[in-house]
């Protein structure tokens, strides 16, 4: 195996410069870095990682924590993660926290000390040590999709979600940044510890939703939400109760029953829901796992959709075309999601002292049939009827069934 000093001899330079070349520790002139880059190449010489960690102090490696690596949704945000680690020569170390908050802070202290640069995480419902870990640490890190929306000196008053913070998608389907400070409606986009932050808007695609199926003449739209605690769930109960009011119907506690985000859970939600006396028309439900729940509840009860009952669904699947009827939905940028995340991570790291940010991204509206609009209002068998989703933007008829900037899976492009 090629060492240091082979690629030294045949670039004629010495060690020194070529330690600086690979590790980019000090400039050195165009072309006698091109030499060594070329003896690099010719001899097939590879750096030795740990080595290089302890001159630059970086080990060119992210830690990445999120829950329900299986779940399609957190398959395709380790995906974007993953793909642009690599493009910006990152290895990642991945754990699963489960959603647990003792497990959560175990997984962050394992990459920790495995010298991650810094760290990505979808915080749990109960963010509180791991939030008080990483501060005190010091560690540079982006919380992903779940953001903390209370920036108190109290760590226990720390919360994924402890508020609605909806976020506002400005800029007709730009980015959305912004530094810590007052958000929408008084609530705080700023985050315990002056970390980053990176996630989808929720509030106006549910509340689009909501009009959506108010539109269609629905009065009793039922919300299976999700996991308390989560600002997922508080800010898509925010855009659910904003879509009845935007449709002029009052908010009736008795329709919104938890799933708490995940499959087993929504079934038994949903069971529970059409059991009441006054059963809803149509249903929300908050997430893919959710909405499988749904169905297969609904399937128990022979229930058709949409005949018996409509069915939209926060979160697209790569499947929800091959349903039948096709799913309605609102599609999150989730490759997007996760490469933001590791360029606010990576812009950290270079700027340690840069204001914190809160980075929202658009969603999309996915215009089937399961809502009970026919192919012909949602622009034909052959389209998705894709557009961003808002508040003003989920149309019941005639909606924009024009392709907008994003792909059957909701990824922004």
């Amino acid at each position: 195996m090629p060492t240091m000093a082979d690629v030294a001899r045949r670039a004629g330079v010495s060690v020194a410069t070529v330690s600086h070349v690979l590790n980019d520790t000090r400039p050195v002139l165009p072309h006698t870095r091109q030499a060594v880059l070329d003896a690099v190449d010719a001899l097939g010489y590879t750096p030795n990682t740990l080595a290089r960690s302890l001159v630059t102090s970086r080990t060119r490696s992210i830690g990445l924590a999120v829950s329900a690596i299986s779940n399609p949704y957190f398959t395709e945000i380790l995906q974007g993660v993953e793909a642009a680690a690599l493009a910006e020569g990152y290895s990642l170390l991945i754990a699963d926290p489960h959603d647990d908050p003792e497990h959560e802070l175990k997984v962050v202290q394992l990459l920790h000390e495995r010298r991650v640069d810094g760290m990505i995480v979808a915080p749990s419902a109960r963010p509180d040590q791991l939030v008080a870990y990483l501060r005190r640490q010091a560690v540079p890190t982006v919380f992903l999709d779940r953001v903390i929306t209370r920036d108190d000196d109290d760590d226990s008053d720390s919360r994924s979600g402890s508020g609605s913070g909806s976020g506002s998608g400005e800029g007709d389907g730009e980015v959305a940044e912004r530094p810590a400070g007052p958000g929408r409606d008084g609530q705080l986009t700023s985050h315990a510890g002056g970390f980053d932050q990176v996630c989808a808007e929720n509030s106006e695609p549910m509340a689009g939703l909501v009009t959506h199926l108010a539109g269609l003449g629905h009065r009793r739209i039922g919300l299976i939400a999700g996991l308390p605690g989560l600002s997922t769930t508080s800010e898509r109960i925010t855009g659910y109760r904003r879509g009845l009011a935007a449709a002029g119907l009052p908010y009736d506690a008795d329709l919104v029953v938890s799933g708490s985000s995940e499959s087993a859970a929504a079934e038994r939600a949903t069971a529970d829901l059409l059991s009441r006396p006054a059963a809803p028309t149509a249903l929300v439900t908050a997430n893919n796992a959710m909405t499988i729940g749904t169905l297969r509840a609904l399937r128990e009860r022979g229930l058709s959709v949409p005949g018996d009952i409509a069915l939209c669904s926060f979160d697209d699947f790569a499947w929800a075309d091959l349903f039948s009827p096709r799913l309605t939905a609102v599609a999150q940028p989730s490759r997007e999601m996760g490469a933001r995340a590791v360029q606010v991570l990576l812009d950290r790291l270079a700027a340690p002292d840069r204001p914190t940010r809160t980075v929202r991204l658009p969603c999309a509206f996915v215009h089937r049939t399961s809502c009970g609009c026919p192919e012909e209002v949602r622009g034909g068998a052959e389209g998705n009827g894709t557009h961003p989703a808002g508040e003003n933007d989920a149309r019941p008829a005639g909606v924009n069934t024009e392709a907008s900037a994003q792909s059957e899976k909701g990824t922004t492009t």
